[in-house]
């Protein structure tokens, strides 16, 4: 692009930024979020308020497959991207005049389908000449919970999602230190996988989830706890403990009852998930925790770490059904905060699918 062009475009934004704080009014701020199978617009006002978070799923599209096909995804973004951020802006009753800024996931996810998001966002930001900010996907589900209540610095946030599991320490907004991550299948992978291997359809994670308040976990199954001072998870072990024992069973003509299982599953990925938390939030001196990502969603770890943190006493912070799964409304929330201290993106602006949270 032309210099002299980039160049008036970043004035003009600059310009549109000073001249909206000196006013003092509230912030209206465009989310955009298309990192995986979602197509999600939302306007959130001063980075707490929802007013309008519109969703066009693509889960029966991709059930059929057994999971997301990257390029189905990408093509259902395109015909639905225009159309979800218009019902957006409706719902919430604003016009493009009444927005400040546009934040758009850029990374992780599939390349494809991030590119749908950050070439729209690229588009209203040259066009109208208001910001244009690039948010970390899973910053965005951390502070879905700030739509709910305020955070409380020093915090630890478990994110729990199909393709991440991660401890992150936060002492201020915008700050994130990963104290734990996944090392090899994330808690959701491992919940979808055990789902097929009970024949129960994409995506598996709630299906496991409603089966395991019908049964009772007594099926051994292993944890996997690391290095005594290990932040990290691993799930990849559990899930193989999971085949082999319904392999063993048929091979001696035994059948495990289906609930029964589930719950030994949810279990133990529950008890691992909750346990390391409460050490980190026990070793770092934190005054929150907050429960993030898709999997916040699961009733099974959402009363244990409820329990858990009771009884040691420990604010908790979960966020509605409505904010766990992929949503614009967190990619508005998450933008909010840069938007205050004016960091802002450039219009080379790509889609990143291995974008580190510590690089955020």
């Amino acid at each position: 692009m032309n210099k002299t062009y980039t160049s008036r475009y970043e004035m003009r934004v600059q310009q549109a930024y000073e001249t909206h704080k000196q006013s003092g009014e509230p912030t209206y701020i465009l989310g955009i979020e298309t990192s995986c199978d979602e197509t999600s617009a939302s306007v959130v006002r001063d980075g707490k308020e929802v007013l309008s978070n519109v969703i066009a799923s693509q889960a029966d599209i991709h059930k059929r497959f057994g999971g997301v096909v990257p390029e189905v995804a990408s093509r259902r973004h395109v015909e639905n991207i225009t159309l979800t951020i218009k019902e957006a802006l409706e719902e919430a009753d604003k016009t493009w005049d009444d927005i400040h800024a546009i934040a758009v996931t850029y990374g992780p996810g599939l390349v494809g389908a991030l590119l749908v998001g950050v070439a729209a966002a690229k588009a209203i930001s040259l066009a109208r000449g208001i910001p244009l900010i690039g948010v970390h996907h899973i910053a965005g589900h951390i502070y879905a919970n700030r739509l709910v209540e305020e955070m409380n610095f020093p915090l630890i946030a478990l994110v729990v999602s199909g393709g991440h599991t991660e401890l992150v320490w936060m002492k201020e907004h915008g700050h994130f230190e990963i104290l734990g991550e996944t090392r090899d299948d994330a808690a959701g992978e491992a919940y979808d996988k055990v789902a097929r291997a009970l024949h129960m359809p994409y995506p598996g994670g709630p299906h496991i989830d409603r089966l395991a308040h019908e049964g009772v976990p007594n099926v051994p199954l292993p944890r996997s706890w690391l290095e005594p001072d290990s932040y990290d998870f691993s799930f990849s072990g559990l899930k193989s403990a999971v085949l082999n024992t319904l392999h063993n069973a048929a091979q001696r003509g035994e059948t495990i009852e289906p609930a029964n299982l589930a719950a030994s599953f949810q279990d133990s990925v529950t008890e691992v998930l909750v346990e390391k938390t409460l050490r980190a939030v026990r070793e770092h001196g934190a005054k929150q925790v907050l429960l993030a990502g898709g999997v916040a969603a699961n009733r099974g770890l959402r009363e244990r770490l409820q329990n858990r943190c009771q009884a040691e006493g420990i604010p908790l912070v979960i966020p509605p059904f409505t904010l766990c799964t992929d949503n614009a409304a967190m990619i508005a929330a998450a933008g909010f905060i840069k938007y205050e201290k004016g960091q802002f993106a450039a219009l080379d602006l790509n889609g990143v699918p291995g974008l580190s949270l510590s690089d955020h």
